[in-house]
């Protein structure tokens, strides 16, 4: 089956150009025949291309014969959309997904969502609120226990959203349906939540609200210390000369940090490499890639390695990159990158361990684009990308600069390691997970 390569550029696409909805159902826009066609060629193209079953309890040919049996009564474009979207969660994975979704689709995770939950001792809790969010505003913080999301409790909304057909439980599998009850909805225009902490049960009413960044970067610096915040752009080729013009307007630095707080969407590798390639003063490995449909197929692995080659007049002083929930895909691919061929710390809450590198297929009939993951991604070390683990900041410095305690430890250690001090102060002992390739 023939598909379109396109990697994380696609969430970064559909965030820049809009997602596409349905309009008015369509009656009996595909005949019966059609849509089991297209749902034949959907079950074929994942079963053939996803990376990562191994990684998954997925029973993709169960799934596949319940919901292919439910295209006989799925007439409209939207309940079709619906169908997909159900079969493709049965993958449990938020770097797969549709290049269309309806009123009732679920929202993006972690690109459209304001916070991020866990499961610890059967209890939903918040562990991250994205920063200048309708949650946060709203009062919504890390710590609070969720009990109920739109009057429903937490276990009725995930037993609704959880996949069906495992051979077997998975705690990755409730952690996913999780993150998208609170994600919602295109259609629901706010959201409302009761939380816990302790004794004390809150309620809260709020419209996920992300703001649009107003540029590709920002930066400045604080003492010595070349600051670059990347917003949510790696998907934009401009990036690459704004890092440029960045970087000549601070010539006296004697560290960067690199901030990726802001990153869930994705990107292009060209961009990434372009920002690497500024940093590095000769070619060097950046990231390992493996297509699993290969081995699939005949038996034999393809394992390829992408490098980065310098660009301009080299910035070689120490870097540290600073990451988030809300550092996805492409953000983590130049989080790893960076570690790789700067040995630059990463510090910062865990990354959104977006699986793999994306293709596409597009239904014939239909003509709607499926996208997963075909490609596995891992540090040059040979860790997988969604394993990286980032140096954990358990004691936030205070700085004179910002307020931001996460962005004030970066600094510190930025400062540190320009004067070749070693042992940064706050940082937990951080490596990567076992992993080979």
């Amino acid at each position: 089956m023939k598909f379109l390569a396109c990697y994380s550029l696609a969430i970064a696409v559909l965030l820049a150009t809009g997602i596409s909805v349905s309009a008015a159902a369509e009656p009996d826009f595909l005949t019966a025949d059609q849509r089991a066609a297209d749902f034949v060629d959907f079950c074929q193209f994942v079963e053939e291309e996803y990376a990562y079953f191994d990684l998954k309890k997925t029973d993709w040919a169960r799934a596949c014969k319940f919901y292919s049996a439910q295209t006989a009564s799925v007439v409209d474009r939207d309940a079709y959309v619906a169908l997909l979207e159900r079969a493709l969660g049965e993958l449990y994975d938020h770097h797969a997904h549709l290049g269309t979704n309806t009123q009732r689709s679920p929202r993006l995770v972690p690109t459209q969502t304001d916070m991020i939950a866990a499961w610890s001792d059967g209890r939903a809790v918040i562990v991250g609120v994205r920063s200048d969010s309708g949650a946060e505003k709203a009062g919504v913080r890390p710590g609070m226990e969720v009990i109920a999301i739109d009057g429903e409790t937490v276990a009725t909304v995930i037993k609704r959203i959880e996949p069906k057909f495992l051979s077997r439980e998975d705690t990755a599998a409730r952690e996913w349906s999780l993150q998208l009850a609170l994600a919602g909805r295109h259609d629901r225009d706010a959201i409302r939540l009761s939380t816990k902490t302790g004794d004390k049960v809150r309620e809260f009413k709020f419209a996920q609200a992300y703001p649009a960044p107003s540029s590709v970067l920002s930066h400045q610096v604080f003492g010595k210390v070349a600051y670059v915040r990347i917003h949510n752009s790696l998907g934009e080729q401009s990036l690459v000369q704004a890092f440029d013009n960045a970087l000549s307007e601070m010539p006296a630095a004697q560290a960067l940090v690199i901030d990726l707080r802001d990153t869930p969407s994705g990107g292009r590798s060209s961009v990434a490499r372009g920002i690497m390639g500024r940093l590095v003063q000769k070619t060097l490995p950046y990231q390992r890639h493996e297509l699993v449909s290969e081995f699939r197929s005949n038996g034999i692995r393809r394992v390829w390695v992408e490098y980065v080659t310098p660009r301009g007049s080299p910035f070689l002083r120490p870097v540290v990159v600073l990451v988030g929930r809300w550092t996805g895909s492409m953000g983590e691919g130049l989080a790893i990158g960076l570690n790789a061929t700067r040995s630059a710390p990463v510090l910062g809450e865990p990354m959104a361990h977006l699986l793999g590198a994306l293709s596409e297929t597009v239904l014939p009939n239909s003509k709607i684009a499926v996208r997963v993951p075909t490609e596995k991604l891992f540090h040059i070390d040979g860790t997988p990308r969604e394993a990286f683990i980032p140096c954990a900041i358990t004691s936030p410095a205070a700085s004179s600069f910002t307020t931001d305690t996460e962005l004030g430890s970066a600094i510190d250690l930025a400062l540190k390691l320009s004067k070749q001090n070693s042992a940064p102060r706050g940082l937990t002992p951080c490596g990567r997970k076992a992993g080979r390739i």
